[in-house]
């Protein structure tokens, strides 16, 4: 029940990053598609006084019409994930909606990923906990098999009443009895001394499978933490390519306009940026589901 309860807990909270990080990406869209919509127009004008060509036009007008066909995928996965969010918690897909459509940021991240996790944290997990119960029956169930070898000692007694009539019930008639007992599988030996072999090879088994489950959980910690820990280095990183892109867009825009370089300069900044926000958006939504994940 409570590896149900983490792990449904965990996809919940990666659905929901997911699902804002994709309203992220389509308002980000939203913006490019009007810088660039507002490009195309001065082109237009350019064109009209005889300043640029055709061309110039055309590839205005290519670059916002690619931003825009991007725009409704990014609605769709969006909505995808409110759908997923509600059966997730038990609601029918579109319950959600009201509540979730409008954008909303993507949830603040905590200021550092814990990287000295002791491995005692491990032994939260349950399924650690249920393979180390395991390994703890196996072995429990040597000694009663164990057990099985040695002659068995009890005392027992009983007393009460007896009288073939019910009216001359009396002290007469009490008796009483306690004595020991001893009971011992002798003879069978040989099949106690099989099913201890068993129980030990069953506990070997469940050992190994403990040290798996140790090995596999420290395997999917660590990659976690890597992920985590590389997935933020990026994004760092698309912060400082998202600045300067931005700078560049705008001067490449102000020579345009003044008429000292192409359109190409324009085309290729507008492009640039718009791949790098995205990336970025896209890269914060994956910190914070790799810091769910770990």
């Amino acid at each position: 029940r409570r590896d149900v309860l983490v792990s449904l807990a965990g996809e919940v909270a990666q659905t929901y990053i997911v699902l804002r990080a994709f309203q992220e990406r389509v308002a980000i869209a939203s913006r490019n598609l009007k810088t660039q919509e507002h490009s195309a127009r001065i082109t237009r004008l350019r064109f009209e006084a005889g300043f640029v060509s055709g061309l110039d036009v055309a590839s205005a007008e290519a670059q916002a019409a690619t931003t825009a066909a991007a725009i409704p995928l990014l609605e769709s996965a969006a909505r995808q994930s409110v759908y997923r969010l509600s059966i997730l918690l038990g609601r029918n897909p579109a319950d959600l909606l009201p509540e979730l459509a409008p954008p909303g940021p993507i949830p603040l991240q905590p200021p550092a990923v814990p990287t000295g996790l002791p491995s005692e944290l491990l032994q939260r997990r349950p399924d650690i906990r249920m393979a180390e119960a395991r390994a703890h029956a196996a072995t429990a169930r040597i000694g009663a098999a164990t057990a099985e070898l040695f002659p068995r000692f009890t005392i027992g007694g009983s007393a009460g009443v007896t009288s073939s009539d019910l009216g001359s019930i009396g002290p007469g008639n009490r008796f009483w009895s306690i004595g020991p007992a001893v009971s011992w599988n002798l003879f069978d030996a040989g099949r106690t001394r099989a099913v201890i072999e068993q129980q030990e090879a069953i506990a070997e088994e469940t050992l190994l499978a403990y040290r798996q489950t140790v090995l596999g959980a420290l395997q999917e910690v660590e990659s976690a933490l890597v992920a985590s820990t590389q997935e933020q280095q990026r994004r760092d990183e698309l912060v400082r390519a998202v600045a300067g892109n931005r700078r560049a867009l705008d001067l490449s825009m102000r020579l345009y306009t003044q008429g000292q370089t192409d359109f190409l300069s324009v085309l290729e900044a507008q492009r640039a940026l718009t791949l790098t926000e995205d990336a970025l958006a896209n890269s914060t939504g994956t910190v914070l589901t790799e810091l769910v994940a770990l």
